[in-house]
């Protein structure tokens, strides 16, 4: 089975695509599992709380790989937790920066800045240099990460038809 990861900004179409990818591809898709924890968390999360979306993260894909038709679609993975927590908290839990050295993935596509950005009580950067700069970071981490990548970017159906030809390539090679 292959595995490939949306990653990108906040707001970048990253589950659209997910679930896109997923359904053209008869498979399914792994959500982001800092969403479902954030929803049920009754306070402000904290640094404490990105172990626990990590290893939710991990245990979520897991399950959804037993379920998965030849590729697995991840709406993001731990290296998103690992920038987050870098940028909010100065560092990273080594516990994290381990399972992160311990993630596969075959093919990751990274999503541009170029769609709206679409308000979000969970989002926080709408501020287009974060934007930029959250980008960036991702460009830096796909590039230095050994695994091939495609940026996608344009509208929604453009995205679409990058990310199903890199799929399909993907799935051919």
């Amino acid at each position: 089975m292959k595995k490939v990861v949306v990653i990108g900004p906040e707001s970048t179409g990253k589950s659209t695509l997910s679930e896109k990818l997923a359904a053209h591809f008869n498979t399914v898709w792994t959500p982001e599992y800092a969403r479902e924890y954030l929803d049920q968390l009754n306070r402000p999360y904290g640094e404490h709380d990105l172990l626990e979306i990590a290893t939710g993260q991990v245990a979520l894909e897991r399950r959804q790989a037993g379920k998965a038709n030849k590729v697995l679609i991840c709406d993001t993975d731990l290296y998103v937790i690992k920038v987050w927590s870098e940028h909010k908290y100065g560092h990273c839990d080594p516990r994290i920066l381990n399972q992160v050295a311990q993630q596969h993935c075959d093919l990751y596509l990274l999503t541009y800045i170029d769609l709206p950005w679409e308000e979000d009580p969970q989002r926080e950067y709408p501020d287009p240099a974060m934007r930029t700069y959250f980008y960036n970071i991702y460009k830096d981490i796909v590039m230095a990460s050994g695994v091939n990548w495609v940026d996608i970017r344009g509208n929604y159906q453009e995205r679409e038809a990058l990310a199903i030809a890199a799929v399909e390539q993907l799935l051919q090679a």
